[in-house]
């Protein structure tokens, strides 16, 4: 049963093309049949016309019916619509042969007239069906109104070039006078179709022939209109060949497929309309006013249709304008809940709680500020996605708001970043509040397994004399929110003024770092690393410093995180990789077997400069680049992007040497050695350490580690050997290579130069 409903609409589907366009040729036949005839004045003209309009009037509405029942709703109702119209208009057009038949020169009866009405009034609904016309109930009753007033301004202008020069006799019969009322009607059609196909829009094909067909029945009614005042019309004028081409416009248009698919579902952004759009119902106004004045009679009345046409395009004007000044109020609420709200969330946004707090301050009274930040919430946007993020976001600001209640005003700064305000007689304490944010954003039950709901950190800054201004304020809650994320995340920190005094010293300290590398306060130190077996330096690690003015020397510990964190280390590692290249190269002529190494970044290795970077430090210091190491920390490398295995291998193929930094304190996976091209790995100081006190786990981790490079063909280094004791157990192991202090500290390029020579390594 099944098949037999899907098969016959399938067939219709396939053979629906093909019996359409033998529909058109044969349309488009009698079209052009019928204009030959009336050209060549053969008998039966008034005859041909009305047959040719009738049949491809009846044509036209088969294809709409047709079209309408293969579309979805969205199209159905327009198709249907411009059916009726066809449909009317062939049926008009039958009354109008038969009356004229029956003896009538010009049938102009109310029967005619009101079928002919009738499918205006179903073509304009068609057209306000369209995909392209406004969905609102306003906007169309607004393009409507665009069209009205364009056929009552043409009435006057109509007028004048019509009826000016008859007499007032010619003009008794009303029906001659109210003809003129149909090319308008076909105008007002044809201003509300191109009001809705909108000016930057894919065109629809069919609504290009629609507005062709009415463009074409415009002029024909116009020229019919004059010839029958002037009574020069008979029927079987040449002039009658523009109705059937009309309704051939309307049915080829069926042939069309609409943009997007046809199902009326696909949203574009709206644009902006040209001048010309927005004043396309005022243009004709100017040019009635002025056919107003011409159309007065020598006794100086105004016609009576001209007055009526005036009065009834000012009150359609007075509507149309109510309709924009209406639309322009509901813009601005939009606007304003879009300049004050936040869109994702619906909380108030960061200019709302500006505002608000700066109210808060002038009206005096206890103000405090909870700055909130998620914690982990750029995994979940990496992990899921930024739909997944934009719906956890929304979840959060839910919960957090009912957290809030009535207690104070939260807002969305922006990103992950939340704001609670607290004014007036502060109902709850802003230390309970943070606590029961926190509470409210605890995984519930299932939440935990899934792993895509982030903490977050709160930081609380309370009004008081230190502050001059509401930034004053916002700046504190954000050193306290920093700290409280350093305290480990997922809890809240009141800002005092030790935190205080620590975040402006931290942004002296970042602002003296970013002139530390033009004005060259920093400095390289080497650290050797040995052959445990002979003692002999067979690499040095090249380690920044920074001769700060005021501070003495710095180690790397105490400004590398800053650089981390303000993109600086990009220029420190090319500085450092430069330095260490031409450091290198000065030991080169009596110490060839001695390489560098140079600890960059994770930044770095994801910064595409990275491979010209090496490359133009080795060439300009004319440095073999088997004689570069660089060292990645585990944790750079772990899951990593395929751009930054790609720059890995372009490294290798370059000759650079690649060394796994601090190797067991990250996420060592076997699968990551198999993609990473490394060349060794530095077991971390934190298990050689324990070698001392014969730690059993340590060794057997040193121990594997060694095995487990000797599987994969990768140099071993023991980082941190201090004592004859750590030495003699990373020897003991199989480890090849040791660096610390038990070797030597790290020194200037003088004292390593002095030092390349084997070491007594069994004092």
């Amino acid at each position: 049963m099944l098949q037999q409903d899907v098969n016959p609409a399938a067939t219709a589907r396939v053979r629906s093309p093909l019996s359409g366009r033998v529909g058109l040729v044969a349309a488009a036949f009698v079209v052009l049949g019928e204009a030959c005839w009336l050209l060549a004045g053969l008998p039966g003209a008034a005859l041909v016309s009305d047959l040719g309009a009738l049949v491809v009037a009846a044509w036209a509405a088969v294809c709409c019916i047709r079209v309408a029942r293969r579309h979805p709703l969205a199209l159905r109702w327009f198709w249907g619509l411009l059916a009726a119209t066809m449909v009317l208009a062939a049926l008009g057009r039958t009354v109008w042969t038969v009356e004229r038949l029956g003896g009538t020169t010009l049938p102009h009866t109310a029967l005619v007239g009101a079928l002919f009405t009738t499918g205006i009034i179903t073509g304009t609904a068609a057209l306000l069906c369209s995909l392209a016309a406004p969905r609102s109930l306003v906007g169309q009753a607004r393009t409507l109104l665009d069209g009205v007033i364009v056929a009552l301004a043409l009435i006057p202008i109509g007028w004048v070039v019509v009826f000016r020069d008859l007499a007032a006799a010619d003009l008794a019969d009303p029906l001659r006078t109210f003809g003129l009322l149909y090319p308008m009607f076909d105008l007002m059609q044809l201003t509300i179709l191109v009001a809705v196909a909108g000016p930057a829009r894919p065109m629809w094909p069919a609504l290009s022939l629609i507005g062709a067909s009415l463009a074409t029945r415009a002029a024909a009614d116009a020229v019919y209109v004059s010839l029958v005042a002037h009574g020069s019309y008979a029927p079987g004028h040449l002039i009658d060949v523009c109705w059937p081409l009309s309704y051939l416009l309307i049915g080829a248009a069926t042939g069309s497929r609409p943009p997007g698919g046809g199902d009326g579902e696909e949203e574009r952004e709206s644009p902006l309309p040209p001048w010309w759009r927005v004043a396309l119902p005022y243009l004709p106004v100017g040019g009635a006013i002025v056919a107003v004045v011409l159309s007065r009679r020598p006794s100086g009345q105004t016609p009576h249709l001209i007055f009526v046409g005036m009065m009834t395009l000012l009150g359609v004007l007075a509507v149309r304008q109510g309709l924009a000044a209406n639309e322009n109020l509901r813009l601005v609420a939009r606007l304003r809940r879009l300049a004050y709200s936040d869109q994702l969330t619906g909380l108030p946004n960061r200019l709302t709680f500006t505002r608000r707090l700066r109210r808060a301050l002038r009206a005096g009274g206890p103000v405090a500020v909870l700055l909130l930040d998620l914690d982990g919430f750029k995994q979940v946007n990496d992990r899921f996605g930024h739909a997944a993020g934009d719906r956890l976001l929304a979840t959060i600001a839910e919960r957090m708001g009912d957290a809030v209640r009535g207690d104070g005003m939260i807002a969305r700064l922006g990103g992950d970043e939340f704001a609670v305000l607290l004014d007036r007689d502060r109902p709850v304490s802003p230390e309970r509040l943070a606590a029961r944010l926190l509470a409210a954003l605890e995984p519930l039950p299932g939440e935990e397994d899934l792993g895509v709901h982030p903490s977050a950190s709160i930081g609380i800054a309370e009004y008081g004399p230190q502050h001059t201004s509401h930034t004053d304020l916002l700046r504190d809650a954000d050193i306290a929110m920093y700290a409280a994320k350093a305290a480990g995340k997922s809890a809240y920190r009141s800002c005092t003024a030790e935190l205080r005094e620590s975040a402006v010293s931290r942004a002296e300290l970042i602002a003296d770092l970013r002139r530390a590398v033009d004005e060259g306060q920093l400095l390289v130190e080497f650290q050797p690393i040995v052959d445990l077996a002979t003692g002999a330096v067979r690499s040095a690690e090249a380690l920044v410093r920074w001769r700060h003015p005021r501070l003495g020397v710095l180690a790397p510990a105490a400004f590398l995180p800053l650089a981390e964190e303000t993109g600086l280390i990009l220029a420190i590692d090319r500085w450092v990789i430069r330095q260490a290249c031409e450091a290198a190269a000065t030991w080169r002529p009596y110490a060839p077997e001695v390489s560098v190494a140079v600890n960059i970044a994770a930044a770095h290795l994801r910064h595409p400069d990275l491979i010209a970077t090496v490359a133009g430090a080795v060439g300009a210091a004319g440095l073999p680049p088997r004689a570069l190491t660089l060292e990645l920390t585990e944790s750079a490398l772990i899951e990593q992007s395929e751009s930054v295995l790609e720059r890995l291998a372009q490294l290798r193929e370059l000759g650079v040497r690649i060394a796994i930094d601090d190797f067991g304190t990250g996420y060592s996976s076997l699968s990551y050695l198999h993609r990473i091209p490394a060349t060794e790995l530095k077991i971390d100081r934190s298990f050689v350490a324990r070698l001392d006190a014969d730690d059993v786990r340590a060794y057997a981790t040193v121990e594997m580690v060694n095995r487990l490079a000797g599987a994969f063909d990768l140099a071993v280094v023991a980082e941190g050997v201090e004592t004859g004791a750590q030495h003699a157990a990373v020897a003991a192991i199989g480890c090849l290579h040791g660096q610390g202090w038990r070797y030597g500290r790290p020194a200037n390029l003088p004292d390593l130069l002095a030092a390349l020579t084997p070491l007594d390594v069994a004092r």
